[in-house]
């Protein structure tokens, strides 16, 4: 009979490093499938990133075409309305000289000049003195006995003292209170009046003296057809 501790040394031995042999095969599987998972993420985080990268530059050629579309329109309103201004301008031309055409076609019917030795316009006064309205009621009694179509254009000047600017201001106050006697008092329609300053421009005798200076503020009135 065979001694049977050789066996049983050798049953040992297989059953002890049998549980080691699985649990390394174990650990590899895992480690394997753990490796698998890594790179799965790694490359689905690389392609992520890859995304991102791509979207950022679409969002910054977006944001390059609208920044570059933004501009354009910014250049085409300005010129529009540099355009816009022009036509203005243009048309305010056409319209002046229309309108200066249009006066010197017309012929004076009547003219009353209003001047501090018949108008009694003192020195640096707007006020309508009685011998002003005086004129103003002459005038509208051949503004009345005209048949044809007719209009009122009143000119404000002044002497030559003092601001220029102060002077066109002071003209047309003194010719705006004779268009406004003459609607208040006569009914003159307004779209029938013309009022313009001409302050000290158009002087009437020199401004050396007193007396040239008294000429010169003045109202003229004039009626046209």
């Amino acid at each position: 009979m065979r001694n049977p501790v050789p066996v049983m040394g050798v049953l040992a031995l297989t059953l002890a490093v049998a549980p080691a042999c699985a649990t390394k095969k174990f650990v590899r599987t895992e480690v394997g499938q753990v490796n698998v998972k890594v790179t799965t993420l790694g490359t689905s985080l690389e392609e992520t990133q890859e995304r991102v990268r791509q979207n950022e530059t679409q969002i910054k050629d977006v944001d390059t075409r609208a920044q570059q579309a933004a501009s354009q329109a910014q250049q085409s309103a300005s010129q529009a309305g540099q355009q816009a201004q022009q036509a203005g301008q243009q048309a305010a031309a056409v319209n002046t000289r229309a309108d200066g055409i249009e006066a010197a076609a017309r012929k004076i019917l009547f003219e009353v000049v209003l001047s501090e030795d018949s108008g009694n316009f003192k020195f640096g006064a707007v006020d309508l003195p009685d011998e002003a309205k005086s004129a103003i009621d002459t005038v509208v009694g051949q503004l009345k006995d005209q048949k044809a179509a007719v209009w009122v254009e009143i000119e404000g000047h002044t002497d030559n003292v003092g601001d220029k600017k102060y002077n066109e201001a002071l003209g047309l106050q003194r010719a705006e209170v004779v268009k406004r006697y003459l609607y208040e008092q006569h009914q003159v329609p307004l779209h029938k009046i013309n009022v313009i300053s001409y302050g000290e421009d158009k002087p009437a005798a020199p401004n050396r003296t007193r007396d040239g200076r008294a000429q010169n503020r003045r109202v003229v009135i004039k009626l046209l057809a």
